[in-house]
């Protein structure tokens, strides 16, 4: 099958990857722009372009699809993965077979940017990939395959976005197949248990210390690595890293910070997390331990 890949982050290398390395032929790749990034806030590559570039695939690089509504119908189907924007209407059916999204989630739940944050932020103990044709609505589309895959206790967003990624590549190649022989037929999405992933802000990863101790160590995993889980003390910002619920522990207030037994506990809602791990805005990742030692008065994270 002739087809077009479009796709921005990381999490979408593997699908195109397999696809070019698979029988079909990759007309054409497109990608956001260029973006700043760094703390040089350099014009930077996406992923995408970075890997089509390798391969000598060409690259489109392009924020408005409709102006290329030729080379679209030019292809039988194009793969999207994140590609970091909505596909205009009048681009839906030029292709023979229109345009398959890779989802990670098991829609409909999670429709959105941010699924895999958000089955982790909801304590959800099962997820997946789902691969469905794209029409006008945010991840509306009828349902064309899924795979699930069960969510690890101390997975973070990023561990469990690099899994799906992988695991996604080879659902998109089965639904090809199944699309070009005609094994696949499209299904509507079932009308209950609809829930909605909007982008993940730098606002909700504050950590919240007045909430349950289970409700935080969601919350950071979630979070973690993008946009990362941070809390205040004082005037400065503190990132974290993942915590331990430790559920002996209920004699600490919200926020307060003790050293005990060696560990590093944070009082929550209900009962303590341990910290293994603090990076101070500017600095170097600490150990809890030895940024705690290095304080001169009592820790309260707000």
């Amino acid at each position: 099958m002739r087809i077009a890949f479009a796709g921005t982050p990381l999490a979408a290398v593997p699908t195109l990857t397999a696809l070019l390395a698979s029988e079909h032929d990759v007309a054409f790749v497109v990608t956001r722009p260029d973006a700043p990034a760094g703390r040089g806030r350099t014009l930077t590559a996406s992923p995408v372009a970075e890997a089509a570039g390798v391969s000598g695939v060409p690259v489109l690089k392009t924020a408005h699809l409709a102006e290329h509504k030729e080379r679209f119908a030019d292809v039988d189907c194009v793969i999207v993965v994140a590609f970091g924007a909505m596909v205009p209407r009048e681009l839906l059916a030029a292709p023979k077979h229109g345009w398959i999204n890779v989802h990670f989630s098991l829609l409909p739940q999670w429709r959105g940017a941010a699924p895999v944050q958000y089955a982790i932020l909801s304590g959800d103990e099962f997820t997946g990939v789902t691969t469905f044709r794209i029409d006008e609505g945010l991840d509306t589309g009828p349902i064309l395959a899924y795979l699930t895959t069960p969510i690890q206790p101390s997975e973070t967003s990023s561990e469990l976005l690099d899994r799906l990624s992988i695991e996604g590549a080879q659902l998109a190649l089965a639904t090809l197949t199944g699309v070009e022989n005609g094994s696949i037929l499209p299904l509507h999405q079932p009308i209950d248990g609809i829930s909605q992933a909007p982008k993940i802000t730098v606002a909700d990863a504050r950590v919240r210390w007045n909430e349950p101790a289970l409700a935080i160590e969601r919350r950071i995993r979630a979070v973690t690595k993008e946009p990362g889980a941070w809390t205040m003390f004082g005037e400065t910002r503190i990132k974290l890293n993942p915590v331990t619920v430790l559920p002996q522990v209920t004699d600490l207030a919200p926020g307060q910070v003790e050293l005990r037994d060696g560990e590093v506990l944070v009082g929550t809602g209900s009962h303590a997390v341990a910290l293994a791990e603090v990076h101070e805005a500017g600095r170097n990742i600490t150990p809890a331990k030895t940024w705690l030692g290095n304080q001169t008065s009592p820790v309260v994270f707000e």
